[in-house]
C-alpha cells in the first residue's frame, strides 16, 4: 500500500491551463506479507540518494532514486526503471486507469548498520497488478490551481529478484 504524489503545474509557458504531473520525488509505500493471517511490514519504499552505486548506475547519479529498505535489517536497494507497462495493456498489469507497472534494475545496494543483507542481492524489482494511484480527474485545470499537491493511494504486487549464483 502506498501513495503516488502529484503536483499541479502549468501546461505551457502561457499558463492558461494546468494539469497534474507525477512528482517522482514522492513515492511512498509500505510492503507487507501475510503471515498466518496477519500482515507484517517487510519493506518501505521511498526516494533517496544512492550512496553505494553499482556498475549499472547512471553517471551522473540522479539526485534521488527509488529505494526499498528492509524493515528487518535496514539493508537497501536502489533502482532505475528499465520498462514501463501501461495499466490495462497486459495481463500482468490488468487494471486500466491505475499507475503503470514497472521493471527496475538495481543500481546500488547497501548493508544495514549491523551487517544485514536482506536486500543486497537484489538485481531487479518488479511492480505488477497496480490498482489506483493515477492522477485525479479534477482539481487541476485552472491557473489558480497551480501549486496544489495531492497523494493518491495505490496498491501493487512487488517482486524482488536476485541473479542465479
Amino acid at each position: 500500500m502506498g501513495t503516488q504524489g502529484y503536483d499541479c503545474l502549468p501546461t505551457s509557458a502561457a499558463a492558461s491551463t494546468a494539469s497534474w504531473t507525477v512528482n517522482a520525488s514522492r513515492p511512498e509505500a509500505n510492503l507487507f506479507v501475510n503471515v498466518f493471517g496477519r500482515y507484517v511490514e517487510v519493506i518501505t519504499h521511498f526516494l533517496s540518494p544512492d550512496t553505494n552505486p553499482n556498475q549499472s548506475a547512471p553517471n551522473p547519479l540522479p539526485f534521488g532514486s527509488p529505494t526499498w529498505q528492509s524493515s528487518f535489517d535496514t539493508s537497501k536497494v536502489w533502482g532505475q526503471t528499465l520498462e514501463s507497462i501501461p495499466a490495462g495493456s497486459d495481463p500482468s498489469c490488468p487494471n486500466a486507469g491505475a499507475i503503470a507497472c514497472l521493471l527496475l534494475q538495481s543500481i546500488g545496494t547497501e548493508t544495514g548498520p549491523a551487517g544485514g543483507n536482506f536486500l543486497t542481492k537484489t538485481t531487479f524489482v518488479q511492480r505488477l497488478n497496480t490498482q489506483g494511484g493515477s492522477a485525479p480527474d479534477t482539481g487541476c485545470s485552472l491557473p489558480t490551481d497551480v501549486g496544489k499537491q495531492t497523494l493518491v493511494p495505490y496498491t501493487a504486487d512487488y517482486y524482488f529478484y536476485e541473479a542465479n549464483q
